[in-house]
């Protein structure tokens, strides 16, 4: 029991240390803390930076073992990928320092924002129930957060703060992949539970906009019937089709009405911005044309096993021992059955900071960043070309 107690303190403190030692522009703003723009992040596993290390998840729902994290950080931080992660790459362009994980042990102060997402939630809170932070509770510890800047900044400064600050979220994922293996069908259709949701965030959206949220981001539903996953699957189906259809139909109903509630929510929030990320058509390009982007591979995982690599078998940690791991992780889209690699999560993150109007609308991020609600009119909070952030 010592050599176990050992080991997670020495896990804990390699995790803590990388977000004091990763090289960001936080030390120049470190006695400046309202000098910026705040950084709040709600989702599942594509943003979370490590939460889930600290609750009681399986480790289907955890990757803080190798090989994750091998990239950048040079081991397990709790991201599913091999390095950074799309809010990672935000935070660095917004001149942040990199948001830890809410659950992160520790006395924080959260002037720079902070990262609720938990791999494996769904905006449903019957989605891996009590394993992940379900998206009800990443708002209960949103508003813990914003009675502790209350306190800390009082009520004007944290107002301000607040209503400047950034709200990205990314979600849903996880509630159109669990119908696919629970018969949810059976009890409702398809509309009626994107209905359920789509509900489930539009109360989310309004309670955070009632604490001072104007600026949202948004990342819609990518292309989960094509993961690396789902194609194994429909492989052993014996079909030759290889994107898995029943989770196709349901992300095209989720993207054709997510903007629709989003222009809702602008017509009666009087200051309420979003932006909507292209994630299924950038995403499938990549898939369709991996050379044009840079990868050799964008079929199979870089790690797993069985037909491509798409048993979620990666580190060995969930139930099956054995996995494949590819050479060169720079010449894959995806990391793991089901998330991508680091360098896709750069190229993407690109376009959700500067993209155009193609891939993210009506703003992009930078600008959603730039904007004051105090300090920039808004008819000069216009659209801008698309320019690579290098």
């Amino acid at each position: 029991m010592a050599s176990f107690s050992n080991f997670q303190m020495i896990h804990f403190l390699l995790i803590f240390s990388s977000y004091l030692l990763i090289p960001t522009s936080s030390n120049s703003h470190s006695h400046q803390p309202h000098n910026h723009v705040a950084f709040f992040i709600f989702g599942d596993s594509l943003l979370d930076p490590g939460n889930n290390n600290y609750i009681n998840a399986t480790t289907l729902n955890q990757a803080n073992f190798t090989p994750y994290g091998e990239t950048f950080f040079k081991y397990p931080t709790g991201r599913f990928s091999d390095g950074r992660l799309i809010p990672d790459f935000i935070s660095e362009y917004a001149n942040l320092p990199l948001i830890p994980p809410y659950l992160l042990p520790g006395d924080h102060e959260f002037t720079y924002g902070a990262n609720f997402a938990s791999g494996g939630a769904g905006a449903l809170d019957e989605i891996n129930q009590g394993t992940v932070v379900n998206l009800n509770t990443q708002l209960r510890y949103f508003k813990k957060v914003e009675k502790q800047l209350r306190q800390k900044l009082g009520d004007e400064e944290s107002k301000k703060l607040l209503l400047d600050a950034v709200y990205f979220i990314s979600i849903g994922g996880n509630d159109y992949i669990s119908p696919l293996f629970r018969n949810y069908s059976v009890f409702y259709s398809h509309k009626q539970y994107l209905d359920m949701v789509m509900g489930n965030l539009t109360v989310v959206i309004e309670d955070i906009y009632q604490k001072g949220g104007r600026k949202f981001g948004f990342v819609n539903m990518g292309p989960l019937g094509c993961l690396p996953a789902m194609k194994a699957i429909k492989l052993q189906q014996g079909s030759s089709d290889e994107c898995l259809e029943e989770a196709t139909v349901l992300v095209k109903l989720h993207n054709t009405v997510l903007p629709d509630v989003l222009q809702g929510l602008e017509s009666k929030l009087k200051g309420f911005k979003y932006s909507i990320f292209d994630f299924y058509t950038t995403a499938k390009e990549r898939m369709d044309n991996p050379s044009k982007y840079g990868f050799k591979e964008a079929n199979i995982a870089c790690c797993g096993s069985g037909p491509y690599r798409g048993l979620y078998s990666c580190g060995g940690m969930r139930g099956t021992t054995e996995y494949e791991l590819c050479s060169n992780v720079s010449e894959y889209m995806f990391f793991d059955s089901f998330h991508p690699t680091e360098r896709t999560y750069q190229q993407l993150a690109e376009l959700v900071w500067s993209g155009s109007h193609n891939v993210i609308k009506p703003y992009n991020l930078k600008q959603l960043f730039e904007h004051s609600e105090e300090g920039i009119p808004c008819n000069k909070f216009e659209h801008l070309p698309y320019t690579m952030n290098k």
